[in-house]
């Protein structure tokens, strides 16, 4: 009697389980995809790496015009950030725009599967990819450069969840405004280099002139090394610095969700 009240279960927990194992399948298969581009893995996750280990092998000790830290700890959250800022202004948004050129988004949607999962699938596989990047720029710099880990970790991780999800919104809507891929790359092109700019890749921000660090604290990348400089040094960020990155990130996600289109 048991087995046989047991079995109209089945069914029903399939069901349910549905759309979490096609959620787990659109989300292996992106990997897939992504794992399969050697280029942008090598642009975001093998270069900030070489990168830091060559700022740090050779470059000297601490520097007073950068506030007492080596170089090799300034380009620590400036690398982070652009691990998270290249996956999603120049995979993130040409890959959706992608999808909706060639009317994968529109035949999505017409599944039971939806669209929307597929949207997940590819934000799981970016912040996962970023989060790899940065673990490998933080123990590259710990194991070559003798950089600190984060001294304040609880207030790393936010910063860089605010990072990731500001840039992420950046490059969901350039998605939303780009008609194919191409317009995204070069869209995505143009804002990463401003942004880089404020987060010190060519000069660090304490060697910045005063006008430019006061006005890149207002820019996302600006507020978000900031924000991971401190945690870096055992401080909380500061709340100016959070909440610009929050800031960005609700307005950023609140027009892709209001322009993004399907087809």
């Amino acid at each position: 009697m048991t087995a046989i009240a047991a079995e109209p279960a089945s069914p029903r927990r399939a069901r349910r389980n549905a759309p979490r194992s096609a959620f787990r399948s659109l989300t292996v298969t992106e990997a897939k995809l992504l794992a399969r581009e050697v280029a942008p893995l090598l642009w975001g996750v093998g270069f900030p790496m070489v990168m830091l280990y060559v700022v740090g092998t050779n470059s000297p000790g601490p520097d007073k015009s950068l506030g007492g830290i080596s170089l090799a700890t300034a380009y620590v959250p400036i690398l982070i950030a652009f691990s998270c800022t290249t996956f999603a202004l120049q995979g993130l948004s040409t890959v959706l725009a992608n999808y909706r050129e060639r009317g994968i988004l529109r035949r999505m949607n017409a599944t039971p599967v939806g669209a929307v999962r597929l949207l997940g699938a590819q934000l799981t596989v970016n912040l996962s990819v970023a989060s790899i990047a940065t673990l490998g720029v933080l123990f590259t710099g710990a194991a070559a450069c003798g950089v600190p880990l984060p001294g304040q970790p609880a207030g790393f991780i936010l910063a860089f969840l605010l990072t990731d999800a500001a840039m992420i919104g950046i490059g969901l809507l350039v998605a939303s405004v780009a008609r194919n891929g191409r317009m995204a790359g070069a869209i995505g092109t143009m804002i990463f280099l401003p942004l880089m700019f404020f987060a010190g890749l060519w000069l660090p921000q304490a060697a910045m002139p005063a006008a430019l660090r006061t006005a890149g604290q207002d820019t996302p990348l600006g507020a978000a090394v900031a924000a991971l400089q401190h945690s870096m040094a055992g401080q909380w960020p500061s709340a100016a610095s959070l909440g610009v990155l929050a800031g960005y990130a609700v307005v950023f996600w609140l027009l892709a969700w209001r322009l993004f289109r399907w087809e």
